[in-house]
């Protein structure tokens, strides 16, 4: 089997609705973008599908640096165009989610190929995981409160904030919003990046006295020393190493550094699936927990492959709460059974419109 084309197909402008926010000074939905669709053709007929979130940049790069490589290579050889895709980022630094698209692409062609679901074809490990709420960034901690408990009585076994990034007005919402739910429910954190070390020590003694589970992303992650103090400083267990460049290489810095008791993997921002799982291996290695970051059918199939990770993270982005349409009653996620990632199946139920809300 050959690549014989790779295109990128161009859908019109729109908006992610409803609009919403990570924290103050932090954009959240994207104004009137440009999708896509990936495609990577096969000589046997065999096409790696993958929905684009930025079309206009992903096709440049096709055109310019991609199309080139990879016509005429066996997708089958995934590690090789993973490692080769490296070696071009050292002349064009790829925006993070390219090597991404790519090695999903092939992904999805080995799955078809194969006949099985992608998470099968990386070996399975479970069935149906269960999904915690992850919020967008609300108006008070009144409106907080009654989003967790719409989102309670919709199924979701777990809440992770986004707050305002506001270490006191943050560490204020957390112990409320534990106060309110009582000592049992698993609460996480994320901090979107805010603060500085000071403050991000500060709201991590909250966070502890709180007895949430994790505490993800406070900093920037440029300085893992910057890390390892605030690690050393507080009792709430990080989860780090979400957005830096380098899949398990730049992970594998945070562990050796005392940072992390958890870990974030995802196919868009670590390196695709290869990446994903060899950071999850990784972990899995120093006995730590990799969490799977953010929704999405990819996503879906990576927690159902990852024997280290304990959630599916759902995006609640609205009040009124709506549940996404993977979870069900009982807040849960169950395995996709489509061969390969399963795409086009998800557009034949929800169409098109559900293509953004995919990537």
């Amino acid at each position: 089997m050959r690549i014989c084309g790779i295109e990128v197909e161009l859908r019109p402008a729109r908006a992610v609705e409803p609009a919403f926010r990570w924290r103050n000074g932090l954009p959240g939905s994207d104004g009137p973008t440009i999708h896509a669709v990936l495609r990577v053709q096969t000589d046997e007929g065999i096409e790696g599908v993958v929905p684009v979130l930025r079309g206009p940049i992903v096709a440049d790069l096709v055109e310019r640096r991609l199309r080139d490589e990879l016509v005429g290579q066996d997708p089958l050889q995934r590690e090789w165009i993973w490692h080769r895709l490296w070696e071009l980022d050292r002349v064009e630094e790829f925006p993070i989610y390219i090597h991404g698209l790519i090695d999903v692409a092939l992904w999805d062609i080995a799955g078809k190929a194969a006949g099985l679901p992608l998470y099968r074809l990386l070996g399975g490990f479970r069935e149906s995981i269960p999904a915690y709420a992850s919020t967008v960034t609300f108006a008070s901690i009144e409106e907080y409160l009654d989003v967790a408990d719409q989102c309670l009585a919709l199924g979701y076994q777990a809440i992770k904030l986004h707050a305002w990034g506001d270490a006191r007005q943050d560490a204020r919402l957390c112990q409320a919003l534990r106060a309110h739910v009582g000592p049992d429910l698993p609460l996480m954190y994320d901090g979107s990046a805010g603060f500085d070390l000071p403050d991000a020590i500060y709201l991590g003694h909250a966070l502890a006295e709180a007895d949430y589970l994790w505490y993800e992303e406070p900093m920037r992650e440029f300085s893992i020393s910057a890390y390892r103090q605030l690690a050393q400083a507080v009792k709430v267990p990080l989860n780090v190493a979400e957005t830096s460049d380098g899949a398990h290489m730049n992970t594998a810095d945070f562990i050796a550094a005392g940072c992390a008791t958890y870990v974030r993997t995802s196919w868009n921002l670590r390196g695709g699936i290869t990446g994903a799982m060899r950071i999850a291996h990784l972990a899995d290695a120093f006995r730590l927990r990799a969490e799977v970051h953010g929704p999405g059918l990819i996503h879906q199939h990576l927690c159902m492959a990852i024997s280290n990770t304990t959630y599916y993270e759902s995006l609640v982005l609205s009040n009124p709460v709506v549940r996404e349409e993977c979870v069900d009653a009982h807040g849960l996620v169950h395995a996709p059974q489509a061969a390969g990632l399963g795409f086009e199946r998800l557009w034949q139920q929800q169409g098109n419109s559900a293509l953004a809300e995919q990537i």
